[in-house]
């Protein structure tokens, strides 16, 4: 019996290398296959890992009805026996149920994966979609790591270095440039958005690893030790403040 499966997980965690083994491990047993992606941090019509791997993709846009993507490359003689979605969270709701649709009806294989929630907390729409329909939701086993060590649940968008809550849901930009940003900012004179994985806890107080080296830099307390909340928002550490 096909399925639709969502594999989710925080940036990081190797989603996008997942979605190329499976398609890799499943082409070599002889299934047909078509790979999907939207807004890969490659450029349209990629799917990128960062480790290094790369091939090439369908882009998703909001027009794109998955039902017909299938049935047309059936007409035309195409095999699919199986289909890879990645960056699942940015697809519409109409789009996952198209995708339940394509297994429930003519038994392809769904493989989504995505993230589940965006840089305020909050659901994607198309990850709360699949999480409604999926017939298995997978959180995959790699973790991602905040800069403390701590396993990463969170992702976190920066400007400058400088974690932000507000803004649109979809701004593309890639963790590599969250450490760096101010640096990179101060050279090119524009604000540079990056994204970040943090714990819970760093999260919640908004310290991210481009902040607390400023902390370190001017001796002040470690990170763990201060309402990085207060710290911002006064544009230095609050006096008294404590674990």
């Amino acid at each position: 019996m096909a399925e639709l499966v969502f594999f989710s997980g925080t940036m990081d965690c190797g989603k996008s290398t997942l979605a190329l083994q499976m398609d890799h491990n499943h082409r070599a047993r002889g299934r047909g296959g078509v790979r999907f992606s939207r807004n890969d941090r490659a450029g349209e019509s990629r799917i990128s890992s960062r480790l290094g791997l790369e091939t090439d993709a369908v882009e998703v846009v909001d027009g794109t009805d998955f039902w017909e993507e299938v049935m047309r490359r059936r007409t035309h003689g195409q095999r699919v026996d199986y289909l890879i979605c990645d960056e699942a969270q940015f697809y519409t709701p109409e789009q996952v149920e198209q995708l339940a649709k394509v297994v429930d009806e003519i038994d392809v294989d769904v493989f989504a994966f995505g993230i589940t929630a965006d840089f305020r907390t909050r659901l994607f729409p198309g990850s709360q979609r699949l999480i409604e329909l999926a017939d298995r939701v997978q959180v995959l086993q790699v973790e991602a790591l905040c800069w403390c060590g701590r396993r990463a649940t969170h992702n976190a968008r920066t400007v400058d270095g400088v974690m932000v809550t507000e803004g649109a849901q979809v701004v593309v930009g890639d963790v590599d440039m969250a450490v760096d940003g101010a640096v990179a900012a101060a050279d090119h004179h524009v604000p540079v958005v990056g994204y970040e994985t943090l714990c819970r806890r760093h999260f919640m107080r908004r310290v991210t690893a481009h902040g607390a080296n400023l902390m370190a830099e001017q001796d002040q307390l470690l990170p763990f030790d201060v309402d990085a909340c207060l710290w911002h928002g006064s544009g230095g550490p609050a006096a008294g403040t404590g674990a």
